[in-house]
């Protein structure tokens, strides 16, 4: 009868513990980075989608108060047709113009109804009185090369791409780790009863035992095992550079398109205005009988797509300046100021960092 207890301590393993524990952090700080490119893409992707249904809300009331006004003016054609004013061919022009723009309204209902299934996709719920949107101007960047070299700072596809080179690097350390000799210790401790059939005897019995265990040929898989780390890390390196060349264009096209946003605006501004003239002055000039029905028409359809791209162009630019957040790395939902509970990944890091069991 014997019982014991045999402990056994490694002491020296190529640092490759602690290499292991340090390209684990990376790859912790790596998945951060990544969390927070979700995050940008889901605030960004909600961003638009709101932004989808007011504009095409408001597409849709423009094209049903299109109808109203052609309507009004088909009956008007029909009446003054029915006085030798017009011909038949006016009132079919009317006829054709009220067709289209029902036709263009159904269109414009499926797109509101596409733009209302996306945003209960990505938000969770239908919408229910969206209130008008405004574009994020506080925390932009003010020039093109400030927008460039903040993104290229913070980015989280560039910083994850760092870390992720981080963790082949030490990969590589962890891989050189085979060829260093290893040192572990073994204490153990042994009690018997009756030993050697002795009646009554009892023998105790311990040893402490320290052991080097030096590395001389494994068949040459410790140094393809370095070679293959070497290659994944140099990898990882260029696609850091490939990050940032990503990063850097978006950021410059993310920039031009927020500044030409404005310019579009005050464009379709002046669009819906001088529209608005000409279509009032149509309308008088048919009165007495120095424009066609056609003209007016024409001068309705002109109005009408000027509102709409205007409609399309202010959706535009608030788009555009949560493109431009999210192209510097900057999108989050403390940089937006969200009544939310912000997820902190260092609590949960914090506690279980130098838990052993």
């Amino acid at each position: 009868r014997s019982y014991g207890v045999q402990i056994q301590q490694n002491l020296f393993n190529g640092f490759r513990t602690r290499n292991s524990v340090r390209q684990s952090e990376s790859q912790i700080f790596q998945a951060r980075e990544q969390l927070r490119l979700i995050e940008q893409n889901v605030l960004a992707r909600g961003a638009t989608a709101y932004m989808d249904v007011l504009r095409d809300t408001a597409i849709l009331n423009l094209r049903r108060n299109n109808i109203t006004v052609l309507q009004q003016q088909l009956q008007q054609t029909r009446d003054r047709f029915q006085v030798g004013e017009v011909t038949r061919t006016d009132v079919a022009q009317a006829e054709s113009a009220l067709a289209s723009g029902q036709s263009l309204a159904l269109n414009a209902q499926s797109t509101l109804e596409s733009s209302l299934a996306t945003y209960q996709q990505i938000i969770g719920v239908r919408p229910k009185r969206l209130a008008p949107a405004r574009p994020v101007t506080g925390p932009l960047p003010k020039s093109s090369k400030s927008s460039i070299a903040l993104a290229l700072r913070v980015h989280p596809a560039v910083v994850a791409a760092l870390h992720n080179a981080d963790a082949l690097q030490l990969a590589v350390k962890v891989a050189e780790g085979a060829l260093y000799p290893s040192v572990n210790v073994t204490g153990s401790v042994q009690k018997s009863y009756d030993s050697s059939n002795v009646p009554g005897a009892r023998a105790l019995q311990s040893s402490i035992i320290a052991q080097l265990n030096v590395p001389l040929y494994d068949g040459g898989a410790s140094y393809a095992g370095i070679r293959q780390a070497k290659e994944q890390y140099g990898q990882a390196r260029l696609q850091v550079d490939v990050q940032r060349a990503s990063v850097g264009a978006a950021a410059v096209s993310a920039w031009g398109i927020w500044r030409q946003s404005q310019l579009v605006i005050t464009a379709q501004q002046a669009a819906v205005r001088a529209a608005e003239i000409a279509l009032n002055g149509v309308r008088e000039e048919a009165k007495v009988g120095q424009r066609t029905t056609l003209d007016v028409l024409n001068a309705q359809f002109a109005l009408l797509n000027a509102r709409v791209q205007l409609v399309t162009a202010q959706r535009d630019r608030v788009v555009a300046s949560y493109n431009l957040l999210a192209a510097t790395g900057k999108l989050s939902a403390g940089t937006l100021r969200l009544k939310v509970r912000p997820y902190d990944p260092r609590v949960h890091f914090n506690q279980v960092r130098h838990k052993y069991w």
